[in-house]
């Protein structure tokens, strides 16, 4: 009866167990291996090199690169060095760029910039504005280039209020003596420690004008005032200086007659 038993056991089972073990090794085939992943699988070749270089300025987002805060956009001494103006928010109001390695403004870098107020883009290395880089700027008040490279000026936004190219190395020829006339608005002129020599037409609205540290060597009774009337006061002029010029007041009497205070500074 045993034996019996085990023949059929044999002739039932064993067929059954080796299918059984054949369909778990199939299975076993078709499931996809579960290596442990390697670092190195998901690093691309760039990433992984060590001798990768930083990114510049210019192929990062602006806000990236720079700090963008409720229509301010402050690009100051940034790192990697910026060489360009970048790409602005269109809402940007006030523009911020110090102490950076700009080299030239296009035409293009304020293009429709409807919304700029205030640019001030001191202590570059500019030498070239292409003439309608700021003629697109209905609102602009404020510019600054103070302390830059620039021999000439574009012409200029009417609505400034204030413009300052202090420390830079403009020329009598590089600045049209029409230049600011047109400035309506005008209240704060700086244009000392430059090469002129000769001072420009300032529009009536001015304020304060240094032209301090020039190569101005004479003027004319129509220079601040009106040379055919002693009647004339220019009331809004409180501050003049003409310092540092080889420039003698004492050989011009009538120059400064409509104003209301003489220049300020030390004179020969």
């Amino acid at each position: 009866m045993m034996q019996l038993r085990t023949l059929i056991f044999t002739s039932v089972m064993l067929p059954w167990i080796l299918s059984s073990a054949a369909k778990d090794e199939y299975m076993e085939a078709r499931k996809p291996k579960r290596d442990i992943a390697n670092l190195a699988d998901y690093v691309s070749p760039q990433v992984s090199n060590t001798n990768i270089e930083a990114p510049k300025a210019a192929e990062l987002p602006t806000c990236l690169l720079c700090v963008c805060l409720s229509g301010s956009v402050y690009c100051e001494e940034v790192s990697p060095e910026m060489s360009a103006v970048p790409t602005l928010p269109k809402e940007t109001a006030y523009l911020y760029a110090r102490f950076n390695k700009i080299t030239k403004i296009r035409n293009k870098d304020f293009a429709d910039m409807a919304t700029l107020r205030r640019i001030d883009l001191s202590e570059n290395l500019i030498s070239v504005i292409e003439d309608g880089a700021f003629s697109r700027l209905p609102n602009l008040e404020e510019l600054t280039l103070a302390e830059n490279r620039l021999t000439k000026l574009p012409t200029l936004p009417t609505k400034l209020v204030l413009f300052n190219a202090n420390f830079n190395k403009l020329k009598t020829q590089g600045v049209k003596a029409t230049a600011f006339k047109k400035l309506t608005r005008l209240a704060y002129l700086y244009l000392g420690n430059n090469e002129l020599t000769a001072v420009p037409q300032l529009p009536e609205s001015l304020h304060v004008v240094h032209l301090h540290n020039n190569n101005i060597s004479t003027i004319t009774d129509e220079t601040f005032c009106r040379g055919n009337t002693s009647h004339y006061i220019r009331t809004n002029m409180n501050e003049v200086r003409l310092d540092g010029n080889p420039l003698k007041l004492s050989q011009h009497p009538n120059s400064f007659i409509c104003l209301q205070s003489l220049p300020v500074g030390w004179y020969n």
